[in-house]
């Protein structure tokens, strides 16, 4: 029988209700990505925008986001610039805090020591959560996991980074379930603009791939990622995406009102 992702989503949440953590002990949890994900909650994300110190003290001011996405998928694989950027976003953070970072490095397929390579450099520059495009198997994914560390979450349910891998290729989508189901994995995204590119902007086919990635994340407990806007994040929320990434700050208030994250 074909899974319901919102009857799935709704028994997570009971479950996840059921073993809550006190509310001083929830507070400590949900002031990283590892710590929402460990709760069961929603996580929300916003692209990081120009790579200059000055929008890093405009990112500090967005307390909407749970983390902020930096994206060195293409061009100079620059971490000074990332370094700066961050600096600057924890320099006018305050006493609240810098929100982590995720880094979206090159893909694997690009190189496998590269891109161990950039994932040392990201995690030494102190991003939380790395990044890997283009996922297409599982022995892409068991690399992009092992680079990870013995610090990744959820392979050690103490750790405190996270690999999120995107699939976004047809060859990505046909073999989901394998890349999901490799150990140690921690986030796995949909991808829906390079599924448009893929499937010619079919936007039947790209839903529909959509959906096969988000039936595999829920299949085996993996949170399942996705891009959404103001218009659709609630939808997606209620299907079952776990982690949302949005251009728009107005997108994260619809978001965390949609999940029930208001007044925090």
């Amino acid at each position: 029988m074909k899974n319901n992702p919102i009857a799935c989503l709704a028994l997570l949440t009971v479950a996840m209700a059921a073993c809550a953590p006190a509310a001083d002990e929830a507070d400590d949890m949900t002031s990283t990505i590892v710590g929402l994900l460990a709760a069961g909650l929603p996580v929300f994300g916003i692209f990081s925008g120009e790579h200059t110190a000055e929008q890093g003290a405009v990112m500090a001011q967005n307390r909407e986001t749970d983390f902020v996405f930096y994206s060195l998928e293409s061009g100079p694989f620059d971490i000074p610039t990332l370094t700066t950027y961050k600096e600057s976003m924890t320099e006018a953070s305050g006493e609240e805090g810098a929100r982590p970072m995720a880094l979206r490095i090159p893909p694997i397929g690009e190189g496998e020591e590269a891109a161990r390579d950039h994932v040392r450099q990201g995690l030494a520059a102190g991003v939380e959560a790395i990044v890997v495009p283009h996922l297409e198997s599982a022995a892409q994914a068991a690399v992009a996991v092992s680079a990870m560390g013995p610090d990744a979450w959820p392979g050690n349910p103490g750790g405190h980074l996270v690999s999120m891998l995107i699939v976004e290729d047809k060859v990505g989508v046909a073999n989901v379930r394998e890349i999901v189901s490799t150990p140690g994995v921690g986030v796995v995204f949909a991808g829906p603009g390079d599924l448009r590119r893929a499937y010619e902007r079919d936007m039947e086919a790209v839903e529909n791939a959509t959906q096969t990635v988000l039936a595999a994340c829920m299949e085996f407990g993996v949170p399942c990622g996705i891009t959404a806007g103001v218009d659709d994040i609630a939808e997606r929320l209620e299907q079952g995406f776990r982690v949302i990434i949005v251009t728009q700050s107005e997108a994260l208030a619809v978001g965390k009102e949609a999940a029930g994250r208001t007044g925090e």
